[in-house]
């Protein structure tokens, strides 16, 4: 890990049944307080951490999974939007896992840090979703305290890969889809989107996950430039790391760092290269061929999903597995 402190025991996380048979699958994202907000692995509830790891509370909301999690700021006033998918894998009797499928689409929501609605966008007005499903990943805004427009951008990452764009009101804008310009290619599970505010012109990135790669949009909607062949393998969320740096958190097994020009600078906590193989993987199977904990190593992922990186550059991260684990990196690039 060179020169950051690998800590995967920091966090209290909850000790009930539901929690160590829960499948996380969730975002995270830091408060102005610097309190970690994280999801449940098996019940809806928002917690939030503590710089120590201690659990100082807990909200009920009304989604089935916070995939992604992003904290706005209006008037003063904090605020979570929720990406959720709208689908949750369970254990079953026999000890396997299925996904459960409500009959509602996935939603975004902004929620207050009690887990109280806000606001919910409706499902986006096109054809596609009179049969095809909706299951958001991911919520990204330009938020007017920046200068922005206020637009919100939501990542349909496990529905029809697309990327959409409302007002602040709410009202449908439009999508994207990838081939704007004709040349970088159609999305394939748009995982994650987030507004870079490194440079003079703030630009959404856009995980293009299955396509090993980013685009990048001006807030405009307009296509600028692709980047990651050959460094980068899963790209599943984004931070900011200090003035100049981006990590990207990489399902197969590794944090991605790269600099003020989107250049590889070094890889974190690199586990398996490329897709690992393992059998039940995220997971692993037992001797029976059930699902159980994966066998997790201290200073390798597993499996990264969300990431949060705080003022002082440590970078949190939660992983796609039975139990969850919250890892957290003290140090610096």
């Amino acid at each position: 890990m060179g020169d950051y402190h690998w800590d995967d025991s920091w966090a209290q996380l909850p000790s009930d049944d539901h929690e160590r048979a829960g499948w996380a699958h969730h975002g995270l994202a830091l408060s102005r307080t610097g309190e970690l907000l994280g999801f449940h692995a098996g019940r809806p509830e928002l917690l939030a951490f503590s710089a120590d790891g201690s659990l100082t509370r807990s909200a009920p909301c009304p989604v089935r999974e916070a995939h992604g999690i992003t904290l706005v700021e209006t008037d003063g006033v904090e605020y979570v939007w929720i990406a959720d998918n709208a689908s949750k894998s369970v254990r079953q009797p026999d000890g396997s896992y299925g996904r459960s499928h409500p009959d509602t689409p996935g939603q975004a929501v902004r929620v207050a840090l009690d887990g109280t609605l806000v606001q919910r966008l409706d499902t986006p007005p096109l054809p596609v979703y009179s049969e095809g499903v909706y299951s958001p990943t991911s919520v990204a805004v330009d938020e007017s305290r920046h200068g922005g427009s206020g637009d919100i951008w939501v990542a349909d990452g496990y529905g029809q890969s697309l990327v959409h764009r409302f007002a602040a009101d709410g009202s449908y804008l439009g999508a994207l889809t990838g081939e704007e310009d004709g040349a970088a290619g159609r999305f394939a599970c748009p995982h994650s989107v987030f507004i870079d505010r490194r440079r003079d012109e703030p630009e959404l990135y856009v995980a293009d996950r299955s396509n090993a790669r980013v685009q990048v949009y001006g807030l405009d909607g307009r296509f600028h430039r692709v980047f990651g062949e050959g460094y980068l393998n899963s790209p599943s969320a984004f931070a900011r790391l200090g003035d100049d740096h981006l990590v990207i958190a990489e399902l197969f097994a590794r944090l991605t760092v790269l600099d003020a020009d989107d250049r590889l600078v070094r890889y974190l906590g690199a586990g398996a290269d490329g897709r690992p193989d393992r059998p039940g993987w995220p997971n692993a199977l037992d001797e029976t061929g059930a699902v159980t904990r994966a066998p997790l190593q201290a200073g390798t992922f597993n499996s990264p999903h969300g990431v949060a990186v705080d003022a002082n550059g440590t970078i949190y991260v939660t992983e796609w597995l039975v139990g969850d684990r919250m890892v957290k990196l003290d140090g610096g690039v």
